[in-house]
């Protein structure tokens, strides 16, 4: 692909990170969680029961599909302390506190991760890449991941923001559906508007993600 500057550049960030595949899956169990507690007579465990056979299914589907077994497990797991956690106070719309938790520390480590200039953004797809800490040392790849990264910093303040009040409201189903509506639908936006901030923030010229530029040395003068 050729950006208007004229410069090669790799595929988008969603098919590098795989897109919102991920996300979808997620956005499943809480979803069953509240349709199986309302059609249970709001019963708590009848949204676990629907929550957790759902998780098994796309645990199942994941699995001959070939994913990383690690995945699929912690995506067991987080379904399972959820369904703990609303079973253990009483209260359904506990289900989701480990869901805003986990945004709330995602946010903050995104943030800190920006300040510390080690964006997190550039972290993962420096991994993915095979580039470890390289596009580090390239100022403009730098500064380029630490725009996108505010963008993933963003996306996790605008769930929570829809989220926190319905769960204080304890409205059960539609928490269920706000989870559902903000999981896939709002990564694949993140994906393409943060992709979209660091093409924009590279100068012209530079070769893209995939080739890290790495300054001269001080002193070092051609001629």
């Amino acid at each position: 692909m050729r950006s208007r500057a004229g410069r090669d550049e790799p595929e988008s960030l969603a098919e590098l990170l795989g897109g919102g595949r991920g996300a979808v899956d997620a956005s499943l169990p809480p979803l069953a969680f509240g349709v199986g507690w309302l059609v249970a007579g709001r019963s708590i465990w009848g949204g676990v029961i629907a929550a957790l056979l759902v998780s098994a299914a796309v645990a199942g589907w994941r699995w001959r599909r070939g994913h990383r077994p690690r995945a699929i497990l912690v995506g067991l797991l987080a379904v399972f302390v959820a369904a703990l956690v609303a079973l253990r106070t009483g209260r359904a719309s506990d289900f989701f506190l480990l869901q805003l938790v986990s945004n709330a520390a995602s946010a903050l480590a995104w943030l800190v991760s920006i300040a510390v200039r080690w964006p997190l953004l550039g972290v993962v797809v420096g991994t993915v890449l095979g580039q470890r800490g390289r596009w580090r040392r390239d100022p403009a790849l730098l500064r380029a991941y630490r725009r996108g990264s505010a963008v993933w910093v963003l996306q996790y303040v605008v769930r929570l923001a829809v989220l926190v009040p319905l769960y204080y409201a304890d409205q059960v189903v539609a928490l269920a559906a706000a989870r559902a509506a903000l999981t896939w639908p709002l990564v694949t936006a993140c994906l393409a508007v943060s992709w979209w901030v660091i093409r924009r923030a590279l100068p012209p010229g530079h070769p893209g993600l995939r080739h890290p530029q790495e300054p001269a040395p001080a002193g070092n003068f051609a001629g």
